[in-house]
């Protein structure tokens, strides 16, 4: 076990009776399996984009106004 393994390790503590190997076993499963769960539910759906918003250019920078046109002033 690593020390990034035994940061993450979660503690499991029998507070009355004694459970077997197998029912600890079964009962990690079941937790695995549902926190699996629960975090891919937790990513968030992401917002369906239009053929619009995807072909859709950056705005032009501004134009130039201390430029004149033609590049001659007069």
């Amino acid at each position: 076990m690593s020390a990034e393994d035994a940061a993450d390790a979660v503690e499991i503590q029998v507070l009355r009776g004694s459970a077997t190997e197998e029912e600890l076993a079964a009962l990690i499963a079941v937790l695995s399996e549902a926190f699996a769960a629960e975090e891919a539910d937790a990513v968030a759906a992401q917002k369906p984009v239009s053929a619009w918003e995807r072909n859709q250019r950056g705005l032009r920078t501004p134009l130039r106004r201390d430029i004149p046109w033609g590049r001659f002033s007069g």
